[in-house]
């Protein structure tokens, strides 16, 4: 996830389990956080639409994604929006925004506890 995020303080994210992060220190934590717990996981896109305005772009599609958190096998689907930026001819994303999924956040809650 590290390569296609851009690394600065402005980057946000919006996770299915809640919460929001700001900076890339804050977004890579969360990332890492859900992969340190889980194994095995996969996320495909569908349904995408993607509009470029100069340097920026949006993304919306589908996400679907399976992991095995704590032993338990674990799927979701939901809505998505990335925004990207252009960054030294590189396109990165800048925010990720998916609809909150409570099972997800319960799951992540109680390896927490």
């Amino acid at each position: 996830m590290a390569d296609v995020w851009s690394h600065e303080d402005d980057v946000t994210t919006m996770h299915p389990i809640g919460g929001r992060e700001e900076s890339w220190d804050a977004v890579n934590g969360s990332w890492e956080g859900v992969a340190s717990m889980s194994e095995g996981g996969e996320v495909t896109r569908t349904d995408q639409v993607i509009r470029v305005n100069g340097d920026l772009a949006y993304e919306l599609c589908t996400e679907s994604a399976s992991m095995t958190i704590a032993s338990d096998q674990l799927s979701l689907e939901g809505r998505a929006t990335n925004v990207y930026r252009k960054e030294n001819g590189e396109w990165k994303v800048v925010h990720h925004h998916a609809d909150f999924h409570a099972e997800f956040a319960e799951m992540v809650a109680n390896i927490g506890a």
